[in-house]
């Protein structure tokens, strides 16, 4: 073969792609400019376009040794006719490659209710992403939590569909300043263990309704890619699921993007893939490269579907080519000190107040810094590089703020002491903080024992020797070499972590003991958790005055929590799910099911239905301030609904509400339609309004395929969080459209 990316153009006249590009920014249709560039390609570099570029086995041995941390991962670029293709690097707590900013993981984002700061983050992601010299971001990841054991709970927002496509659609809006974004997974990927064999059955009505209105969301605000998922869904794996890749994402929601596959085992069957509307297989020449042809000649597609594929990837490409050819930001914007100050806001912002009881009258939390001398802090969690999943959200940081170094900074003339398991420093410290929770051994993206021994037939026997001549001479011209911080270890190598599926929702055994030992010692202890989602505390948590959720919070973390302990900062997160009191009240999940059904109770929903008070609900936080919400209106103002209230600061410190507004019809529980974060200061009250369409109310008709409005009395609530006792709810008539 001829390798379609080493043959450069001649001359220095513009190039077919760059005309057509030109013509789409004065106002051509991009689809129709791209269909004539790729009508004028070779039917080899029409295949080209449909897979990554690199070789398989050459490229599999490096990503396991760091290179998915070392460099991009290109694919559709055909020189001849000068298409960039795309360079993709994946997230979504920040830049996978070199030494880039870890922001807190998405999870922990999601905590802080705020569109606005996770809009900062995803620009300054884009920022660094064209540093490195990506053009595709894979880190825009919102499956629903269906269950909290879930192994990679940390890299999506929370299990409510509004507030993740919120979320994710703001993430979207910053890294689309740069470079292009990729939601994934698309859908139902809310299993970590059997990822690549689980078959999920679902009925429409939660398909439509909880699993797919984020990613709707989203493909509205224009995100350039769709990553499809590992899983089945009624049979039908993601990568060539007909009905998800064409029937739902481009015929009922109008995607004019591109769909690429997960890594390595996305797909099955090449043709079927092209068919059902995968237009890349990630990251290599694989299934496609190997058997297309066979596929194309048995009549498993047509080379129509094949040029319509790789139409839709260079109409995404003119159409972001604005974007791409800004100037490239330098190297040193990774990690920069701006960054590094938006990745410590968010943490503060994200760390979530669970309890803050009285000690000799007054809370433990905020702790007063002017009269600390002594402070113990204990756990195996407080000194380390703890940063989350060390799958493929794993970044590079080149330095972590710790627990115990973000308190050494903050009290300079304080003795904090340290230990991981001793508990009597605590007995003669005027305060103790106990660090407990997970790491990247516990949960994560799962890299162990994957159950993919079957799809073993679906590699290729051999590379190709031109592509792998190609690939060794762009990675001898690299212009950066990244090295892995020297703390990075913990894992075979550097390349990546077991991690997985909880199999249980409580700490460890000996995390507490350590908790009841350093109680008993002190009773001014302070526990922060570390975790990517929900851990049942009531086996202890009445034992200790002060709890926070504080989450993997990124390189600046330490300082963040001290920031928050010391009341630097307000504690203004809010739980992004439901903590229940029992396990049992959850969704069944079992990390070994090859099969799962899945309907729409879950979450806050699922407690509410059954009877369940949760230990924690939806949407709550504790402040160090007194706040409240008096009164609430709502009227139909159009095609959305308009709620206000009054939004109270009663205390002496400044602080945050996160107004959410709740609706209902019928005997159905309340769903969440709506919210907003509010700064008030010390004394202020404030008239908040709540926005949220009518669409959000839309009930899926099975019968006939599709959305019914709502018509009628609804219960529409601004509430402080999920089942708020404190809120009312006043009725609004719907009027029927039209």
């Amino acid at each position: 073969m001829t390798h379609p990316t080493t043959g450069e153009p001649t001359g220095t006249e513009a190039t077919m792609f760059d005309v057509a590009a030109e013509r789409v920014a004065g106002g051509a249709d991009a689809a129709v400019e791209a269909a004539a560039i790729v009508a004028a390609m070779t039917a080899e570099e029409q295949r080209w376009c449909l897979d990554g570029d690199h070789p398989f086995w050459a490229d599999l041995s490096e990503m396991g040794q760091g290179g998915y941390h070392q460099r991009t991962f290109p694919a559709a670029r055909v020189a001849r006719l000068g298409v960039p293709g795309f360079a993709f690097s994946d997230g979504p707590r920040g830049v996978v490659i070199g030494p880039a900013t870890a922001f807190p993981v998405t999870m922990a984002r999601g905590a802080t209710w705020d569109v606005d700061l996770e809009e900062r983050i995803g620009e300054a992601i884009g920022v660094e992403l064209r540093a490195i010299g990506a053009t595709l971001f894979g880190g825009v990841c919102v499956n629903v939590l269906r269950h909290p054991a879930w192994g990679r709970a940390q890299e999506t927002y929370g299990e409510d569909p509004v507030h993740v496509g919120e979320m994710g659609a703001a993430i979207t809006r910053g890294v689309q300043r740069h470079a292009m974004a990729c939601v994934k997974h698309f859908a139902a990927n809310s299993m970590e263990n059997t990822r690549f064999s689980v078959d999920v059955t679902i009925d429409e009505v939660a398909l439509h309704e909880v699993y797919l209105p984020h990613f709707r969301r989203i493909v509205d605000e224009g995100v350039a890619s769709v990553m499809s998922a590992y899983n089945a869904v009624n049979g039908e794996w993601c990568g060539q699921s007909r009905t998800l890749l064409h029937d739902i994402l481009r015929e009922q929601w109008g995607f004019e993007g591109f769909v690429i596959s997960d890594w390595i085992f996305g797909l099955r069957d090449a043709g079927a893939s092209v068919r059902a509307g995968l237009d890349v297989e990630m990251p290599y020449r694989m299934i496609r490269a190997f058997g297309l042809e066979d596929d194309l000649a048995a009549g498993e597609c047509t080379t129509d579907e094949i040029a319509t594929a790789a139409t839709r990837v260079v109409a995404t490409l003119l159409r972001f080519h604005p974007v791409l050819t800004q100037p490239r930001p330098p190297i040193d914007v990774l990690a920069q000190p701006a960054h590094r100050a938006l990745a410590r806001e968010a943490a503060a912002k994200a760390i979530v107040l669970l309890r803050n009881e009285p000690v000799d009258g007054t809370p433990v939390l905020p702790l007063d810094a002017a009269s600390l001398r002594s402070v113990a802090v204990v756990g195996r969690l407080a000194a380390v590089r703890n940063l989350g999943d060390g799958g493929s959200s794993d970044v590079w940081a080149p330095s972590v703020v710790t627990p115990l170094d973000g308190l050494r900074a903050a009290l300079p003339d304080a003795d904090v002491v340290h230990a991981e398991d001793d508990a009597s420093i605590a007995a003669g410290a005027q305060v103790a903080v106990v660090v407990v929770g997970y790491t990247k051994a516990d949960e994560g993206e799962f890299i162990g024992d994957s159950g993919t021994a079957h799809l073993v037939a679906l590699m290729p026997a051999a590379d190709e020797p031109e592509v792998v001549a190609a690939y060794e001479a762009t990675r001898a011209a690299e212009e950066h070499v990244f090295l892995p911080p020297a703390d990075a270890g913990g894992r075979d190598g550097f390349g990546f972590a077991k991690g997985g599926d909880r199999r249980s929702l409580r700490l460890r055994d000996e995390d507490e003991a350590l908790i009841a030992a350093v109680a008993a010692a002190n009773p001014r202890t302070v526990v922060c958790l570390v975790a990517g989602s929900a851990v049942l505390t009531g086996s202890w948590d009445r034992t200790v005055p002060a709890l926070v959720q504080s989450w993997y919070a990124g390189m600046e973390g330490g300082h963040a929590l001290a920031d928050v302990l010391l009341g630097l900062a307000e504690p203004s997160g809010r739980l992004p799910f439901s903590v229940p009191t029992d396990p049992a009240h959850l969704p069944d999940f079992d990390p070994d099911a090859v099969e799962a059904t899945y309907d729409g109770a879950h979450g806050y929903g699922k407690l509410a239905a059954d009877g369940h008070v949760p230990a924690h609900p939806f949407g709550f936080g504790l402040s160090y301030t007194d706040l409240s919400l008096l009164g609430i209106g709502a009227v139909q103002h159009g095609d959305e609904i308009v709620a206000t209230t009054t939004a109270v600061n009663a205390g002496k410190r400044a602080g945050v509400e996160v107004v959410q507004a709740y609706a209902s019809v019928g005997d159905a529980p309340a769903k969440l339609v709506g919210f907003i974060r509010v700064e008030l200061d010390p004394g202020e009250r404030k008239v908040v309004e709540v926005r949220f369409p009518l669409a959000r109310l839309a009930r899926w008709d099975p019968e006939v395929h599709g959305w019914a409005a709502v018509t009628g009395p609804v219960q529409v609530a601004l509430a402080r969080h999920a089942g708020d006792p404190a809120a009312t709810a006043v009725p609004v008539h719907l009027d029927a459209p039209g």
